[in-house]
């Protein structure tokens, strides 16, 4: 009988555990998508300052340069 019992007490000691496991999985991830969050909100906006910081492109070439590409070797 008290083999039984003990069983029965590991098992409820086991669940316990892997429910308190799972627990811990869902916050990291929760906390990994959170922090993947805010680093997406950081750098949208140093993304936008170096579109509108670029400098133009060079317009002083001639009008055919870069139009054809010989692609043999």
């Amino acid at each position: 009988m008290s083999s039984s019992l003990s069983g029965i007490s590991s098992l409820v000691q086991n669940s316990g555990t892997v429910a308190q496991s799972q627990v811990q999985e869902v916050a990291q991830m929760a906390m990994l998508k959170k922090s993947m969050d805010i680093q997406a909100q950081g750098v949208l906006p140093l993304i936008n300052a170096v579109v509108q910081n670029s400098p133009a492109p060079v317009t002083s070439n001639p009008s055919n340069l870069g139009n054809a590409i010989d692609v043999r070797a």
